[in-house]
């Protein structure tokens, strides 16, 4: 059977959407929070839903936004406060004193996979100072233990990212994990405008096929909240998206429309299995990402470190 390539909640929603086909155990919500925003709950609530999406149990909360790409400082302040205010709910910030372990997943030399570590640099860390001058030290109502740990990847340690938290979490005990890495999409228009935040926790590199031990309640004995963007899309669904396209354009020219129909009538599942056919052998696994990549991790991972920092340290 094929599988769409992605990591994102809702693409893997909109699938059986397009083929007309309901997933009894999963709930969709939208919701509008802001100007040219979009924020959609893929709510799994069954095992057979999360099944059939492939996907773990549990909330899956997509934040769209169109012009995240641009660097406009009041828009990505506004997806901020929607990632603060997100946080809130999947977490009770606001109920009690929490300590929290930020994970930045990711490789920080290879651009489209620095995102993570990139999160951890702008995060505000604050256990250390907490446990030296007390829990009056920032004069807050409640004051979170912040930690952060960038695990860095196999290649670099030798060690499976889940021991590397393990050993830190046995020493450091924190209520909670929020780990942040790239994912994969398969939509271009996706890239770098949209960020999911789950609390099913995470499994590094599963969007790009290196799949590793999952980060999640199970493994870690805590509770773990993912935050991820996209920021790479697989070349097959590139080369699909460009084919459909091709497809629409013969359907408007008599002496092509014969062959355009004849394409028309391939399950999407058939085309994916020719496209890669004819990339195979050298780039059927290429990930393509954009060529402004180093100044929109930037950008993102200050985005969403802003966010975490106001959820835990409102002004």
């Amino acid at each position: 059977m094929y599988q769409v390539r992605t990591d994102l909640a809702l693409e893997a929603r909109e699938k059986f959407k397009e083929d007309d086909v309901e997933i009894k155990g999963v709930v969709v919500k939208e919701e509008t929070p802001g100007k040219n925003m979009r924020v959609t709950k893929v709510i799994i609530e069954t095992e057979n839903g999360a099944k059939a999406m492939g996907k773990p149990r549990g909330n899956y909360i997509t934040l769209e936004a169109p012009d995240m790409a641009d660097s406009d400082e009041d828009y990505h302040r506004e997806i901020s406060v929607q990632l603060a205010n997100i946080l809130k709910e999947l977490m009770p910030i606001e109920k009690e004193e929490l300590s929290v372990l930020i994970v930045g997943l990711g490789n920080r030399e290879v651009t489209p996979d620095a995102l993570g570590p990139r999160v951890v640099d702008n995060m505000m860390i604050t256990r250390h100072i907490i446990r030296k001058f007390g829990k009056y030290a920032f004069g807050l109502k409640r004051n979170h233990q912040i930690s952060g740990i960038v695990p860095g990847v196999m290649a670099q340690t030798g060690m499976e990212t889940l021991e590397i938290i393990k050993g830190v979490l046995d020493e450091t005990k924190p209520d909670y994990i929020i780990a942040i890495d790239a994912l994969a999409a398969r939509n271009t228009k996706r890239l770098n405008r949209t960020i999911q935040i789950t609390d099913t926790g995470i499994s590094p590199g599963s969007g790009v096929g290196n799949h590793r031990h999952a980060l999640n309640q199970e493994s870690m004995g805590i509770p773990v909240i993912a935050i991820g963007i996209p920021t790479v899309v697989d070349a097959v669904t590139i080369v699909s998206d460009t084919m459909n396209n091709l497809v629409s354009a013969m359907g408007e020219t008599s002496k092509l429309e014969s062959i355009g129909k004849s394409i028309s009538r391939l399950e999407e599942a058939e085309k994916h299995e020719l496209i890669r056919e004819l990339l195979s052998p050298h780039l059927n696994t290429m990930f393509v990402t954009p060529k402004d990549i180093d100044e929109s991790v930037k950008r993102l991972s200050y985005t969403i470190s802003e966010g975490i920092n106001m959820a835990f340290f409102p002004l």
